[in-house]
């Protein structure tokens, strides 16, 4: 390994998030990749694609095939790991089930990493219209009832780096911090098209045995069916649910 590619950046180790970065190309609408893909959408020299696309193959995590790479039989057992590690208990995802049925809205479970989160669990709405977030779908945290969940005792140093990120720059702290403390003191949250016109959302903390939040339990939708009664009803079903939760003794990263 040459030196500038074993040295450090903000990212972690070069090499190592170069290969992230490759098999990131890869997903259901791209499950096939070949070099000069790979080439043109990261910028690095075709060698060092090659010599780095054949170490993941010799590990498994990519296949070589007639068409282009793969993912490879290597990434079963961390998928597997991964799911058992993070699949929610039959008793929680009964009661999400429950909700999701009751209320008519999508159900979702979501926490955070670094400047974004992740949604960890979902139960679609039954209706024809309804928002669907696929699990393992990572969103911003400068928008979104969740995010406003999530973000209780956040540093200033997050919040700035959550708020570069976002549309609206560095001086977006301060909005956000007025969306924290409000959620703070009313106990749930509230978006409407703050990330997707006519999208909305209800969020409600969940919280760990040291009782800090953990997580985020939310209710998503079409804004017309998001209206203030509804609201009030969606946060009543939220925070009964996320205190059944919390009794059980919810914990990161989940039991």
């Amino acid at each position: 390994m040459t030196r500038d590619e074993s040295a450090a950046d903000g990212s972690g180790v070069r090499s190592v998030q170069r290969a992230l970065d490759i098999l990131s190309l890869l997903s259901e609408e791209r499950p096939l990749i070949a070099v000069r893909d790979i080439v043109a959408a990261t910028g690095l020299a075709k060698t060092t694609v090659i010599r780095l696309v054949q170490t993941l193959e010799q590990s498994g995590l990519l296949w070589a095939t007639n068409a282009g790479y793969m993912a490879g039989p290597g990434l079963w057992r961390w998928a597997h790991l991964a799911r058992r590690s993070w699949e929610l208990p039959p008793e929680t995802q009964r009661m999400m089930r429950e909700l999701a049925a009751r209320e008519r809205e999508t159900v979702n479970v979501y926490v955070a990493r670094d400047i974004v989160r992740v949604c960890i669990a979902q139960q679609e709405s039954p209706q024809p219209l309804r928002h669907v977030v696929h699990v393992g779908d990572e969103l911003p945290m400068w928008a979104g009832a969740s995010a406003k969940v999530l973000l209780r005792n956040a540093p200033d140093t997050l919040l700035a780096r959550i708020a570069a990120s976002s549309p609206y720059g560095e001086g977006h702290v301060r909005r956000m911090r007025e969306w924290i403390d409000e959620a703070d003191q009313q106990g749930f949250a509230t978006s409407h098209g703050e990330r997707e016109n006519g999208l909305s959302a209800v969020a409600v903390p969940i919280l760990g045995r040291s009782g800090t939040v953990v997580a985020a339990l939310t209710l998503s939708g079409p804004t017309v069916r998001f209206g203030d009664d509804r609201v009030a009803a969606f946060a009543e079903a939220l925070l009964k649910a996320a205190a059944q939760m919390n009794e059980r003794g919810f914990d990161h990263p989940l039991f």
